[in-house]
């Protein structure tokens, strides 16, 4: 007979088994898991209740054959210098940073702003495939988990950071690169319409629309005086 087994690819070797119980109770839905190590011939021994820590590990294996499955947030090349932060098990996402610069920004016509290239401040972003949330920040040439975050100075986010997209479709695909990924919320961001406050959220010192009026399409730098702290720092994106 044809030995077929290289033909399979990686071989694996079996390492535990499982027995679950379900009580025999309608009205009880509890479950008992019991585990047997297996030996080198795959006959099972040393049975025994589920512990935390072996549940843990089982966890911890099927979220990363499922990231390695949809590939979110894997790199395509070298770690981007931004990236502050990158969380790839279960519930994914990122954070990174921009640096003061000019980007056009598009105002819903009622604001009387008009849309045009508009300088900003250093801004600090968190995303995961589901939304994203922006900061900005005043200074960053060296961030750290203690660098103070401050209200992100637009239209449409709410007081902790989050983003309203309104009808903006969420084009970020399951299997999405790191780079792909960051690339698609900044420009989903940018290319969508200023609006509204959210929730009576001042976010800047003063009047945002004459804010925005005087950098819309000027050149002048933002003024960083205009930011307001938020009480938090980088760490508490962190969790």
């Amino acid at each position: 007979m044809t030995n077929l087994t290289t033909a399979f690819g990686t071989l694996y070797h079996p390492q535990k088994a499982l027995l679950v119980y379900k009580a025999d109770q309608p009205q009880n839905a509890s479950y008992y898991i019991e585990a047997y190590d297996l030996d080198r011939e795959g006959k099972p021994m040393n049975a025994h209740p589920l512990s935390l820590a072996e549940a843990n590990s089982l966890l911890k294996a099927l979220q990363t054959a499922e990231r390695k499955k949809n590939g979110l947030l894997t790199l395509s090349g070298l770690m981007p210098k931004n990236v502050l932060h990158l969380k790839t098990d279960h519930n994914p996402y990122a954070i990174w940073h921009t640096p003061a610069q000019s980007v056009p920004l598009f105002f819903k016509q009622d604001l009387g702003i008009p849309s045009g290239l508009c300088t900003m401040p250093a801004l600090v972003w968190k995303a995961s495939k589901k939304g994203i949330a922006v900061y900005a920040i005043k200074d960053d040439a060296e961030i750290t988990l203690d660098t103070p975050l401050y209200h992100a100075p637009f239209f449409n986010v709410y007081a902790d950071g989050r983003v309203c997209m309104g009808n903006t479709q969420n084009s970020i695909p399951k299997d999405c690169s790191l780079e792909d990924f960051i690339r698609l919320w900044q420009e989903a961001f940018y290319n969508s319409y200023f609006s509204h406050l959210m929730q009576n959220h001042l976010p800047v010192k003063g009047n945002i629309v004459q804010l925005w009026k005087s950098l819309s399409g000027t050149g002048k730098p933002f003024p960083a005086k205009m930011l307001i702290a938020n009480q938090y720092t980088l760490k508490h994106l962190i969790q």
